[in-house]
């Protein structure tokens, strides 16, 4: 083998070692970023739960507020209630189908 044969396997060889290099670096971040993934979607599905919850509070305190009236408010008061009571028909007759 010539000098500069010799010379361009060198310079192969240091290339190659490079791309392996990059190769292990770009796997690396790779897995970080994919960490990152799964920590934002369990961050998002917990958010999603809590906005759930909060969701089902304030639907509970709309409706204790409703119930809690007093004079002229009772007319009102049976409308909402009317209203919410025919959600609930709606609902069951939705699961009954």
């Amino acid at each position: 083998m010539t000098h500069e044969q010799e010379i361009k396997l060198h310079h192969f060889e240091l290339l190659v070692r490079q791309l392996i290099q990059a190769y292990d670096e770009e796997r690396q971040s790779n897995a970080v970023l994919r960490k990152e993934v799964e920590d934002g979607r369990k961050k998002l599905a917990e958010a999603h739960n809590a906005l759930k919850q909060l969701q089902t509070d304030y639907d509970t305190l709309r409706t204790a507020r409703i119930l809690e009236v007093s004079g002229d408010d009772v007319r009102d008061a049976r409308r909402r209630l009317a209203r919410l009571i025919s959600e609930v028909d709606k609902c069951i007759a939705l699961l009954n189908v």
